[in-house]
């Protein structure tokens, strides 16, 4: 069966499910409802009169069918993309979408603070953050551009950092330290209730501290485990441990007395926030105003 005109829209839903063999995570990209998604695909694969996906509760693949299509349009598709974005090139105003991966603390600390002058001076951009503390594979999961600190980001892509670099401190409420005492030491951690980091790639992360020509990277005990800054923060508030974060995430809450700074001769530097997206693809207009509106504004210092 030929392709028509109509059936445009239908197979870009079909590569956003085969990036993704997620119906869920393909209609978060494209802004649709997961059944609009099964229903387009459902009319695509009864126009061509054939199966493009086979579909079960707990996996979505490709057939032959659709494995042989998939890889005769991904990239036609991908430069139709490209060439809709160098239209912002000859347009008053920039328009389009950008989509971003970012963990929790660069959306609060990074995005939030610049977003409000981004939405006024580019109005017609539409940005799509997804808050993910996972480390994907931005470009298999659709997105332009993902977020991280400078030590993880892929060496495949090119790289732009956003902030300075920063300290690693440990951090607990007062309250905490008056029942359980300070910490002297790093090896001191090992009596105190931690809470524990488990990072994007599923392992645990063992706290690291330098101190001159020393070096310690421990394994700390606890009780909780948590994968994102912001939970860490909302239980060493609580008093329920200490926690390992950016000296500049909890800044704040030091100042206001609601958690104090320990060990701080231990501090361990680390790299700042990088922006990072494939070298094979262009940059989208609207990405890389957002990276120079960053640069500006540096929220984080730079």
């Amino acid at each position: 069966m030929p392709f028509r005109r109509s059936d445009l829209a239908d197979l870009s839903y079909f590569l956003a499910i085969a990036r993704h063999r997620n119906f869920r995570k393909a209609a978060t990209e494209l802004g649709v409802s997961a059944s609009a998604l099964s229903h387009s695909l459902r009319g695509l694969e009864e126009r061509l009169k054939v199966r493009l996906v086979n579909r079960t509760n707990r996996s979505v693949t490709l057939t032959a069918a659709g494995e042989d299509l998939h890889g005769a349009i991904r990239d036609p598709f991908a430069a139709i993309h490209e060439a809709e974005d160098m239209l912002n090139l000859h347009r008053d105003a920039p328009a389009g979408r950008v989509r971003i991966n970012v963990p929790d603390e660069a959306a609060m600390r990074l995005l939030v603070p610049v977003l409000p002058e981004f939405v006024a001076r580019y109005p017609d951009v539409e940005l799509d953050v997804c808050v993910d503390n996972a480390l994907v594979d931005v470009i298999d999961a659709g997105f332009d551009a993902g977020i991280r600190f400078g030590g993880t980001v892929p060496e495949d892509m090119i790289a732009q950092r956003l902030s300075a670099d920063f300290r690693w401190v440990v951090a607990g409420a007062p309250d905490y330290f008056e029942r359980h005492g300070e910490p002297l030491h790093p090896t001191d951690l090992m009596h105190h209730q931690c809470i524990r980091l488990r990072l994007g790639t599923g392992r645990m992360y063992n706290w690291e501290f330098e101190r001159g020509e020393e070096a310690l990277a421990l394994a700390v005990p606890g009780a909780i485990t948590v994968d994102n800054g912001s939970t860490a923060s909302a239980l060493a508030l609580r008093g329920l441990g200490v926690m390992y974060t950016s000296e500049g995430a909890v800044a704040a809450m030091v100042e206001q007395g609601r958690l104090r700074v320990v060990l701080s001769d231990w501090a361990s530097p680390g790299p700042g926030y990088f922006i990072y997206y494939s070298s094979r693809r262009q940059v989208p207009r609207g990405l890389q105003l957002l990276v120079d509106l960053i640069r500006e504004l540096r929220p984080l210092g730079l």
